[in-house]
């Protein structure tokens, strides 16, 4: 099976300070999946740099393999901090590990939580129907099952 710690160590070395790896998997059967990012958005041509990279350093004769080099998506859950701190100011969706549910904007993020702000309906002292307060919550990475980015459309 290919060693995925030279994979990442290769992808690494082909990204420049503004991009950085999502993700690296290497299955059983050698398929190699490489996601990366970057705070400006990552092109097709930095995705292919970074497979001819990778693909000059494994060597097919001695084990074959398959990879997929690409970008983060926008419908892929956000994973590193990073991704956090690039999407402030979006709207997201997340889903806490405890089945707590949250749409609204991502306002700040640092290296062990973010901070989500949104709107909720509830019963203010001396109204008789429910008034739209708006909220916010912050959540550690830890306490989080998945989080994604909502598209919208204006």
């Amino acid at each position: 099976m290919i060693d995925k710690q030279i994979v990442e160590r290769v992808v690494s070395g082909c990204l420049n300070d503004s991009e950085f790896v999502v993700e690296v998997t290497v299955t059983p059967s050698n398929k190699i999946g490489v996601t990366i990012d970057s705070d400006n958005g990552i092109t097709i041509d930095r995705c292919v740099m970074v497979s001819r990279a990778i693909e000059q350093e494994l060597d097919r004769e001695q084990e074959d393999f398959e990879l997929e080099v690409a970008s983060a998506g926008l419908s892929e859950p956000m994973r590193l901090p990073r991704q956090y701190k690039k999407n402030i100011g979006r709207t997201i969706s997340v889903v806490t590990l405890n089945g707590e549910k949250y749409k609204g904007n991502l306002t700040d993020a640092n290296d062990l939580q973010f901070c989500v702000e949104f709107e909720e309906k509830v019963l203010v002292d001396g109204k008789k129907r429910k008034q739209l307060v708006t909220k916010k919550v912050d959540l550690l990475y830890t306490d989080v099952k998945s989080t994604k980015i909502e598209v919208t459309f204006r």
